[in-house]
């Protein structure tokens, strides 16, 4: 079973994530009353061009976000990033988007 950490610092997810390529996202409610779910993009689709033309929104779709909105909604629903223990020559893209654990009190 591979070792996996806990992320909750910013910058230690950006960094995390821009190793990888990747992007902040947020993917739209696919039901009525539920919230858009964070998501991180890699590959072809953390690259979207932004000279497409204008398409409209489905529901579930996902859009590319700035940091700032990212970490704004991150940091107010109490998540935390789980990625798998960086090994030599291994750039895994695994990841959960997790809600934080109580502190003890």
């Amino acid at each position: 079973m591979t070792k996996t950490i806990m992320l909750v610092d910013h910058e230690a997810i950006r960094d995390w994530v821009a190793a990888r390529a990747g992007s902040p996202a947020l993917q739209e409610a696919t039901s009525a009353g539920d919230e858009p779910v964070l998501r991180i993009m890699f590959g072809q689709i953390a690259y979207e061009d932004e000279d497409q033309p204008e398409r409209t929104e489905a529901t579930g779709a996902i859009e590319l976000i700035d940091w700032d909105e990212w970490f704004k909604l991150f940091d107010k629903r109490h998540l935390a990033l789980v990625v798998p223990v960086d090994r030599p020559g291994v750039r895994d893209e695994f990841h959960e988007i997790v809600r934080r654990p109580e502190p003890r009190e």
